[in-house]
């Protein structure tokens, strides 16, 4: 397990962030679990030359200082983050989950309020610095899996080293035919969306900001969003579990938005500000080791097969206008085991059931369907 650690690390500090000499580099850890992997990350990027700092984030203390949240904590924290992006020039930051519903009791308000103070700088920290996102195995996470611990961590950093150079490679085709495309419609059971991406371009993710990693996102045109889609993975988000997540949208905007929990508290996140009921980012999932949900946003947005149409926040490098406090991605898995579906650009099919059916495409599937029919 510890090669396999030493590789992850590996992988990070000289592929996803490139670490250069006299380059200062933060980690941000959730646990000190996870403290045998840091340690090889603070290795690597010495030899890199780089400038190592730690910072260690516990959720559940977190969750108690939240719980109280006041006009003069979020003005410190603000400063705090902004300072952060002055400072440094990349940041590694290491989730390791305990309790979905920790943030449970956290105010509405007051965390849209924290989101839109801390908006400026981490819009500086996503476009302007260098930085990857990872997702450490944890006994939450094992649990979701229905895997033993040794298991899941096994699973999880094959999932995480996969050979993202090779990706590189395969994604390409995608990119050239997304990048020149108009019109979208997907299609599913509950789901009939059409929109537009011209002009929008798109951005491969193949473990340069998110490991683990495997896909092609671009954006919507703001207003050009139609029709309703039906997500048919858990959706968390600031402490609660969505389930079957069903979104309206007329000219770009929802117009309607139920699930199967708490509709209330679902648009109250849609009411955060203007921008929460607009689309930020339309995404192809397909790393071929994630196949199933495990309520865990940085594995089941790469679900091999999937699509994520995420409310809220543009990345820059494919911007259509909308900011937002939130940056909700919420994903539709489309093979056959999940109902299958069909998605069209400029009305030519281009995957069905979660399988790309054009030739220059299908190397993306990963013998998907051969490796089932053994």
């Amino acid at each position: 397990m510890s090669e396999k650690l030493k590789e992850l690390a590996s992988l990070i500090v000289n592929y996803s962030i490139r670490v250069e000499k006299d380059e200062r580099v933060l980690i941000t850890t959730q646990s000190l679990e996870t403290r045998e992997f840091v340690s090889y990350l603070i290795e690597e990027i010495y030899k890199n030359g780089g400038v190592p700092c730690l910072k260690i984030n516990d959720p559940i203390l977190g969750a108690r200082l939240a719980e109280n949240n006041n006009e003069g904590r979020i003005e410190l924290l603000k400063k705090i983050q902004e300072n952060e992006v002055e400072l440094f020039d990349s940041f590694i930051n290491i989730r390791y989950a305990t309790n979905d519903y920790e943030n449970k009791n956290v105010s509405g308000e007051m965390s849209k309020k924290l989101s839109q103070a801390l908006l400026p700088s981490s819009d500086v920290r996503v476009n302007q610095r260098k930085w990857v996102l990872l997702n450490y195995p944890s006994l939450l996470d094992s649990y979701k899996a229905k895997m033993t611990s040794t298991e899941f961590m096994e699973f999880a950093l094959k999932v995480m080293t996969v050979n993202y150079k090779s990706m590189s490679e395969l994604i390409k085709p995608l990119k050239k035919l997304m990048d020149k495309t108009d019109k979208v419609r997907i299609v599913s059971p509950g789901t009939d969306i059409t929109f537009s991406i011209k002009g929008m371009g798109s951005i491969p993710c193949v473990g340069e900001m998110n490991i683990p990693d495997g896909e092609l996102y671009s954006a919507p045109v703001k207003n050009s969003v139609n029709g309703t889609i039906t997500y048919n993975t858990p959706s968390p988000y600031q402490g609660r579990v969505y389930n079957h997540v069903s979104l309206e949208f007329k000219d770009g905007k929802i117009i309607n938005a139920t699930c199967d929990d708490d509709n209330e508290k679902l648009n109250e996140i849609f009411n955060t500000d203007e921008g929460a009921r607009y689309v930020g980012e339309f995404s192809l999932g397909f790393n071929p080791e994630i196949l199933y949900p495990m309520g865990d946003i940085l594995y089941d947005e790469k679900i091999l097969g999937s699509i994520h149409f995420t409310p809220g926040q543009a990345y820059k490098d494919c911007y259509n206008g909308n900011d937002s406090g939130i940056h909700w991605d919420m994903v539709l898995i489309q093979r056959k085991d999940y109902g299958g579906g069909e998605i069209y650009f400029d009305d030519v099919l281009i995957r069905k059931d979660g399988m790309f059916v054009l030739e220059e495409l299908k190397p993306l599937n990963f013998n998907y369907n051969e490796k089932e029919a053994e």
